[in-house]
C-alpha cells in the first residue's frame, strides 16, 4: 500500500532529525573536519543522498546544527516571579541543558573557536540576533531589579561564568561538580540555597576533588 502525503512528510522529517543528531554525534566524537557524510548518514541509518536532500551539504549541515543550537539555547524557558527566582530559572536552565546536551554543546564551543567554522558561528550569531537581544535584555532586566549599577556588565559576567561551567564540564565531564556550581553561583548573587538538586544523573562529589579529563571520556560503543 502507498503510503500518504502525510506518512511521506514525518518520513522525511524523521529522516533530517536523525540525520541531524548523527551529526552532532558524530562531529562530538571526530570534531568537524574529522566527521564525514558517509558516517553520519551510516550512523542516521539513512542514503548518503538525503544529506544534499536535506541539507544541501556538509557545511549546510554544520549551519543547520549550529541553528539548532541557537533555537534551543533562547527557548529555555524563563521562570517568573521575583528577580531572584528568574535568575535562579536562568542558572538552572543553563546548567540543566549542560547536563542533558553536552554533544551539542561541545560541539557548538569547538566551532566557535576554530577557524574553518568561526565564520558559519558568527553567520548564524547575525541571523538570530533580534533573540540575542531579548535574551540579553531580559537578563539585564533581572539585574536592574536587583538594583545593579552596571547591569550590562552583570550579563555579560554571569553568560561568562556559565559559560565557563560549560567549558569546564565538557573537558572534565563526570569529575566536573555541576551541582555544586550551581550552589557556588546561587551563593555568588545572594540567592536562597536550591531546596532540591538538578534532576541529572551526577555522580556522588569525589574527595578531594580533582578535575581530571578521563571524567568526559566515553567510550563510543555505549
Amino acid at each position: 500500500m502507498a503510503r500518504s502525503d502525510e506518512q511521506n512528510r514525518l518520513a522525511r522529517e524523521r529522516a533530517r532529525e536523525n540525520i541531524l543528531q548523527a551529526a552532532i554525534e558524530v562531529f562530538s566524537e571526530r570534531g568537524v573536519s574529522g566527521a564525514s557524510v558517509a558516517e553520519i548518514t551510516r550512523r542516521a541509518g539513512v542514503a548518503q543522498g538525503l544529506v544534499s536532500y536535506h541539507f544541501g551539504g556538509k557545511e549546510q549541515l554544520i549551519v543547520a546544527v549550529i541553528d539548532a543550537w541557537f533555537d534551543a539555547l533562547f527557548s529555555i524557558p524563563e521562570v517568573s516571579g521575583a528577580a531572584d527566582d528568574r535568575l535562579a530559572g536562568i542558572i538552572d536552565g543553563v546548567l540543566m541543558a549542560t547536563g542533558y546536551a553536552l554533544p551539542v554543546q561541545k560541539v557548538v564551543l569547538a566551532m566557535q573557536q576554530q577557524p574553518a567554522t568561526h565564520r558559519l558561528y558568527a553567520e548564524a550569531e547575525d541571523r538570530f540576533h533580534e533573540r540575542a537581544i531579548q535574551s540579553e535584555e531580559s537578563v539585564r532586566d533581572i539585574f536592574r531589579a536587583r538594583g545593579a549599577v552596571d547591569p550590562e556588565l552583570e550579563e555579560i559576567m554571569l553568560r561568562g561564568t556559565l559559560e565557563g561551567v560549560l567549558l569546564k564540564f565538557a573537558v572534565y565531564g563526570d569529575t566536573f561538580p555541576l551541582e555544586d556550581a550551581r550552589r557556588w553561583m546561587y551563593r555568588l548573587y545572594g540567592i536562597p540555597a536550591p531546596e532540591t538538586p538538578l534532576p541529572l544523573e551526577l555522580p556522588p562529589r569525589q574527595v578531594p576533588l580533582r578535575l581530571r579529563a578521563s571524567g568526559a571520556v566515553r567510550d563510543p560503543q555505549r
